[in-house]
Protein backbone atom coordinates (compact mmCIF):
# COMPACT_ATOMS: atom_id res chain seq x y z
CA UNK A 1 0.00 0.00 0.00
CA UNK A 2 1.37 3.06 -1.20
CA UNK A 3 -0.86 5.36 -0.57
CA UNK A 4 -0.01 8.78 1.82
CA UNK A 5 -1.89 8.42 5.26
CA UNK A 6 -3.07 11.10 7.65
CA UNK A 7 -0.86 12.25 10.54
CA UNK A 8 -2.39 11.49 13.82
CA UNK A 9 -2.21 14.23 16.57
CA UNK A 10 -0.16 11.75 18.87
CA UNK A 11 2.06 11.12 16.07
CA UNK A 12 2.38 14.97 15.48
CA UNK A 13 2.99 15.33 19.27
CA UNK A 14 6.09 12.74 18.59
CA UNK A 15 7.25 14.34 15.87
CA UNK A 16 7.50 17.70 17.83
CA UNK A 17 9.29 16.00 20.78
CA UNK A 18 12.33 15.27 18.79
CA UNK A 19 15.34 18.03 19.48
CA UNK A 20 16.00 18.53 16.12
CA UNK A 21 12.16 19.32 14.88
CA UNK A 22 12.30 21.70 17.71
CA UNK A 23 15.27 23.67 16.84
CA UNK A 24 14.68 24.10 13.14
CA UNK A 25 10.83 25.13 13.63
CA UNK A 26 12.06 26.92 16.47
CA UNK A 27 9.11 25.45 18.64
CA UNK A 28 8.30 26.61 22.16
CA UNK A 29 4.82 25.79 23.30
CA UNK A 30 3.05 24.74 20.17
CA UNK A 31 0.27 22.61 20.35
CA UNK A 32 -0.01 20.05 17.48
CA UNK A 33 -2.60 21.17 16.44
CA UNK A 34 -0.44 24.69 15.82
CA UNK A 35 2.61 22.72 14.20
CA UNK A 36 0.24 20.53 11.58
CA UNK A 37 -1.46 23.46 10.70
CA UNK A 38 1.62 25.20 9.17
CA UNK A 39 4.01 21.62 8.26
CA UNK A 40 3.23 19.73 5.61
CA UNK A 41 3.05 15.79 6.66
CA UNK A 42 2.80 12.59 5.29
CA UNK A 43 2.83 9.26 6.28
CA UNK A 44 3.45 6.33 4.40
CA UNK A 45 3.02 2.29 5.66
CA UNK A 46 6.85 2.17 3.95
CA UNK A 47 8.07 -0.86 2.24
CA UNK A 48 11.41 -0.49 0.57
CA UNK A 49 13.23 -3.20 -1.72
CA UNK A 50 16.95 -1.03 -0.53
CA UNK A 51 18.22 -0.49 2.18
CA UNK A 52 15.52 -3.25 2.96
CA UNK A 53 13.44 -0.18 5.63
CA UNK A 54 9.79 -1.82 6.16
CA UNK A 55 7.90 0.48 8.37
CA UNK A 56 6.44 4.02 9.18
CA UNK A 57 7.28 6.61 6.87
CA UNK A 58 6.91 10.58 7.53
CA UNK A 59 7.80 13.47 5.53
CA UNK A 60 8.03 17.06 6.57
CA UNK A 61 8.34 19.90 4.16
CA UNK A 62 7.79 23.40 5.73
CA UNK A 63 5.32 26.08 4.68
CA UNK A 64 8.57 28.84 3.35
CA UNK A 65 9.72 26.69 0.37
CA UNK A 66 13.53 27.41 0.82
CA UNK A 67 14.65 24.69 -1.65
CA UNK A 68 15.54 22.65 1.51
CA UNK A 69 14.82 19.36 0.96
CA UNK A 70 11.67 17.67 3.42
CA UNK A 71 12.95 16.19 6.24
CA UNK A 72 12.58 12.05 6.67
CA UNK A 73 11.76 9.97 9.55
CA UNK A 74 11.20 6.54 10.30
CA UNK A 75 11.81 4.06 12.99
CA UNK A 76 14.74 1.96 11.65
CA UNK A 77 15.18 1.00 15.37
CA UNK A 78 11.90 0.88 16.65
CA UNK A 79 11.65 4.47 17.88
CA UNK A 80 10.95 7.83 15.13
CA UNK A 81 14.23 9.16 14.27
CA UNK A 82 15.50 11.49 11.70
CA UNK A 83 16.62 9.53 8.22
CA UNK A 84 17.28 11.37 5.56
CA UNK A 85 19.28 14.91 5.26
CA UNK A 86 20.20 15.84 2.18
CA UNK A 87 21.46 19.11 2.51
Amino acid sequence: MNKPLEISMAEWQEIMSLPYVQEIWELTDETPEQFAEWVYGVKFNFRSGWPNYVGELYILQSDVLTGDPPLVFGRPRGKLELMYLNA
